[in-house]
């Protein structure tokens, strides 16, 4: 019998139990250092918590623990825990991946910390994956976004650590997007991409078949070149049933002390094994992954790690109890591990692997469960995100072409905020009120910084001041964030005496541009001169009342201003501005200048009995007398002829078991209509006719037909959605034409790939239709188009939204919805937005975009793709008030910063032009084709980048990840065996080295190559 025991505890977790007992000492060492073992069934434990970047709590409260009445979370005290956890056994290991989080506690820690950490890192104990901001979305983001926020990630950890991340770690998003598999997976470095949430119809016969685990090729135009391992975890991000070891959690510890009650090793062992080979049966290789975590897991990283030191040991050694010798079950190795050394494990076994293409939306959990609502969940905030995208976008262009030392202000709080924003469930709309409204707050900050760079830098740029070193100053410039309801004061108000208002555009685009420009005034008598002194030809059209409303509303809700009565017109004149660079325009009253006015205001005609017919140009569109509504399209320039139909409509939110909520669509089928019958009212001019329709009380359009575009603008005004009936209700347009579709739609997947769909089918299992309409709703981000054997039909978005065909010819878009029930997936909220003036609280109104056009078969690609350019690069504009003489004398009222003879070809976009701390300069330029997607425009094309620096002189030139985190050259892939593959698939074009002699860039179709360059 035992006199005493005495527990010894050092770094290698030695437990020396001192038995007096069968006169011998046993000694049980915790060996936690076991590797992969050939001929063994390997569980690679794989230590993490997935910290949501908002959700439930806002990003602070998240980091620090504070509001814990809604959760216990505290991603402060997982960081300090994991860190001390890891420095008590070097075998240990974890992964984390929100680096906004890591960041933060990063710039909190002790010099002595740092150092401490720094080498966890480089003992692989401390392993970053994914890496980004944020784990971002795959279906409400934008391409753009996404690199942007990745490549903060990434290079924060590079300058840091001088580390590369190796794997994709996408746990939680609510679907796959092939952009993510090729261009934010293996076009990054990654080795692998990993992920929980596919389809439950898709993911049981995977686990029949063995196919969770595929090598995704998610580019046609890439192909083989572009491929990445995935693995698609058996159920969830967690660890399997029974070994979940957070503090608080009611689990069964391993107990191995044999001089205390409920001694269960034998069991425990038991246990994992039969867990262990459960999951190997549905896996392909004698290698498993356990994700040993959850959401805000590791609060006390101890009580998780001590479990799994002694699950490693006592799994994989021999054990002495009571002097009896147990052997283990010798089928089983478990390891600490991380997805990196996983990947290189699958590698290794040589295994013939399932070939995945397309991507994994839609997403459902379970029947009557399509996770489709997010896609236009919270519009407005959507919206938000890709104006200011677009606009960080130019703000950087500019801080670079100004200088960043010459600018007031900084991007850095506003790449910050796009970054969190990026987050699933923000941009996603998934996020608590409390949290969405953070986030947009976020982003208001960050504007508002970005802001007076955009101002300083335009000042800086058209400065006269030849010799004289430009510097932060005030600038005179003022921007409008709420022109689209008609509020900019500076146009509003009264031009003072002897002066003019001047508007500087600028165009963030590399290739000229013509655009319509929209400002409201108060008078109709105003002239409008460009930078040569040339009249320009105006239209003025009366602000509506719908307009007037949302402005005084939403001017105190959002500004927190009583705005002066709204102004009486919008004046509209068209603006030609170079690539990369500006133009300035004069609008000048009539009345004090003695001239007279160049274009009169437009003329109302209304009709009742004959066809209504409206467009200046080549476009025109035909109303029906009757019921107001639309019933052709026509483009008499290239003789495509649509009879089409567009209407309003809305489904019913199920209120059954499942219902619809801020994830889920489960409508009631089939969707009302709104009005069968439209007032119309008719205003034509020289530059646009517009068709403002009233649909009901809570839904307005005005469509718009210019002179010189082949399209049709259409400005959707939505809401307050009523629910004084008890009905949630989600809005929809459908477009209706005369087409044979056979099925067949197509979808762009993040703003870039177009993907085929097929109605009711999915290529990788046969489908079981139990949701005909959610489960037919793919997300959108550039837009939707059908074809049949003649002609195109397509539509572009302003941002994320969800859209389908659920019938043959016909395009469906979801707009906006409100939702009366909580969907059951945790936010534990409807999706029932408000805006409010003090207590003054109204449901949320939106105003937007769509844009449809009709080509011939083949033709409508050229107009997509450059049409998506300007909807998400809009013109920037900046406005002053000042005497014209003077402001000609000391401005450059038009320019360029490339070569005044060069521009971009069109199939080529500057997607980033950033100014880093260390002063190199981040350079980005995309090919804007898929492979065949265009006659002329799907090749290789050439970017001369010393006539796009025209005023610079580029001394070094760096080729570099997408991330910017590791040079192009020392990238290496790794090969996988496909099933099917015959040595001949499609690797794409690709550009060739860049000579620092002539500086010349290739790219071909699809290609993104990114470059530092030092001036």
């Amino acid at each position: 019998m035992a006199k005493r025991v005495v527990i010894v505890s050092s770094e290698c977790f030695c437990v020396i139990l001192l038995l007096y007992l069968c006169g011998t000492v046993i000694c049980v060492k915790y060996n936690t250092g076991a590797s992969v073992m050939p001929g063994k069934l390997n569980v690679h434990l794989v230590a993490h918590s997935h910290d949501d970047v908002g959700w439930l709590k806002t990003v602070d409260q998240y980091y620090v623990g504070s509001n814990n009445s809604i959760i216990s979370a505290c991603v402060e005290n997982v960081l300090d825990s994991v860190v001390t956890a890891l420095q008590r056994n070097q075998n240990r290991k974890f992964v984390f991946a929100e680096m906004a989080f890591f960041h933060r506690w990063w710039m909190e820690q002790t010099p002595q910390t740092q150092a401490q950490v720094r080498k966890l890192v480089d003992a692989s104990q401390l392993e970053f994956i994914n890496g980004g901001w944020c784990m971002h979305d795959e279906a409400t983001t934008h391409y753009i976004d996404m690199i942007d926020q990745t490549t903060l990630g990434h290079r924060f950890i590079k300058n840091q650590f001088n580390k590369v991340p190796r794997a994709g770690w996408q746990i939680d998003p609510f679907g796959h997007s092939a952009v993510q598999a090729y261009l934010l997976g293996a076009e990054l470095g990654f080795d692998s991409l990993h992920f929980a949430r596919i389809d439950y119809q898709d993911r049981a016969k995977r686990k029949v078949d063995k196919t969770l685990e595929v090598v995704w090729r998610g580019s046609k135009t890439f192909g083989s070149s572009a491929q990445i391992f995935a693995n698609t975890f058996p159920v969830h991000y967690s660890p399997p049933r029974g070994f979940h070891f957070e503090v608080n959690d009611n689990f069964v510890a391993v107990q191995d002390d044999p001089l205390l009650f409920d001694y269960n090793v034998e069991q425990r062992v038991k246990d994992f094994i039969a867990a262990a080979i459960t999951q190997a049966n549905v896996t392909r290789t004698n290698h498993i992954m356990w994700t040993m975590g959850d959401d805000f897991q590791y609060q006390y990283a101890e009580t998780w790690f001590k479990q799994m030191d002694k699950l490693i040991h006592h799994v994989n050694k021999f054990n002495f109890v009571f002097c009896i010798m147990i052997r283990p079950d010798g089928r089983v190795n478990a390891l600490y591990s991380t997805p990196s050394i996983y990947t290189d494990a699958k590698n290794a076994a040589n295994q013939l692997w399932p070939l995945k293409t397309d991507d994994y939306f839609p997403y459902a959990d379970g029947v009557n469960a399509y996770w489709t609502g997010y896609f236009t969940s919270r519009p407005a905030f959507k919206r938000y995100v890709r104006i200011l995208s677009g606009y960080y976008l130019a703000a950087r262009q500019l801080e670079v072409f100004a200088g960043k030392k010459s600018t007031l202000g900084h991007t850095l709080d506003l790449g910050d905020a796009l970054g969190v924003a990026q987050h699933h469930d923000a941009v996603s709309g998934t996020a608590m009120q409390h949290t969405t409204n953070d986030y947009a707050k976020r982003l208001a900050i960050g504007a508002s910084r970005a802001e007076a760079v955009v101002s300083s830098s335009l000042n800086c740029l058209t400065s006269k001041r030849l010799g004289v070193q430009c510097s932060a100053h005030a600038s005179a410039f003022s921007q409008c964030q709420l022109l689209n309801i008609s509020y900019c004061p500076p146009t509003e108000d009264s031009i003072p005496q002897r002066k003019s208002l001047v508007l500087l555009v600028y165009n963030p685009l590399g290739w000229n541009r013509t655009d319509i420009v929209r400002i409201p005034v108060n008078d109709a008598n105003f002239i409008v001169e460009d930078s040569s002194g040339n009249n320009i030809q105006t239209q003025y059209t009366k602000v509506d009342n719908v307009t007037a409303n949302l402005r005084e509303f939403y001017v105190k809700a959002y500004v927190g201003l009583s705005p002066k009565q709204a102004p009486k017109y919008w004046l509209q004149f068209q603006a030609s501005v170079p690539p990369l660079g500006w133009n300035t325009y004069f609008i000048s009253d009539t009345a004090k200048k003695g001239k007279s006015r160049n274009g009169l205001p437009s003329h109302l005609n209304i009709q009742k009995n004959d066809i209504i017919e409206v467009g200046p140009g080549n476009l025109k569109l035909s109303f029906s007398p009757e019921s107001g509504q639309l019933i052709r399209l026509h483009n008499s320039r290239t003789g495509v002829d649509v009879p089409i139909k567009q209407s309003y409509l809305w489904y019913n939110s199920s209120d059954e078991r499942q219902v619809s909520g801020a994830y889920i669509f489960r409508p009631k089928a089939p969707p009302n209509i709104v009005s069968r019958s439209v007032p119309v009212k008719i205003i034509r001019g020289p530059l646009v006719d517009e068709v403002h329709q009233k649909f009901s009380s809570w839904i307005y359009q005005v469509t718009r037909v210019y002179k010189d575009k082949e399209h049709a603008e259409i400005e959707y005004t939505i809401g307050p959605i009523p629910i004084e009936d008890g009905i949630g209700k989600e809005v929809i347009t459908q477009m209706t034409a005369n087409m044979v579709t056979n099925k067949e739609f197509y979808t762009d997947s993040n703003g870039r790939d177009f993907l085929k769909r097929v109605r009711d089918h999915r290529d990788d299992w046969p489908l079981q239709v139990n949701e005909p309409v959610a489960g037919n709703y793919y997300p959108l981000n550039l837009g939707i188009y059908i074809k049949d054997k003649k002609s195109e039909l397509s539509v572009l978005v302003d941002r994320a939204t969800g859209g389908g065909s659920i019938k043959d010819g016909q395009v469906e878009l979801m707009l906006h919805r409100r939702t009366l029930y909580d969907d059951g997936r945790g936010v534990e909220e409807p999706l029932n937005e408000q805006v409010c003036q003090h207590d003054q609280c109204q449901g949320l109104t939106v105003r937007g975009n769509y844009y449809m056009g009709i080509h011939n078969l083949g033709a409508g690609s050229r107009w997509r793709r450059t049409t998506g350019q300007e909807i998400y690069s809009p013109l920037l504009l900046a406005f002053a008030h000042e005497n014209m003489g003077n402001w000609k004398a000391f401005h450059v009222t038009r320019g360029t910063v490339i070569d005044p003879n060069y521009s971009l070809p069109l199939n080529v976009a500057l997607i980033t032009l950033e100014e880093l701390d260390n002063g190199m300069v981040l350079l980005r330029l995309a090919h804007l084709y898929e492979s065949g997607e265009d006659a002329h425009l799907s090749t290789l094309t050439k970017v001369e980048l010393k006539k796009m620096f025209a005023t610079k002189t580029i001394k070094q030139l760096i080729e570099v990840s997408l991330s910017a985190n590791q040079e192009k050259s020392k990238m290496k892939k790794k090969t996988w065996n496909v099933a099917g593959d015959k040595g001949h698939e499609s690797e794409g074009i690709r550009g060739g080295p860049v000579s620092n002699v002539n500086l010349v860039i290739e790219l071909g179709p699809m290609e993104i190559r990114t470059f530092l360059l030092k001036f």
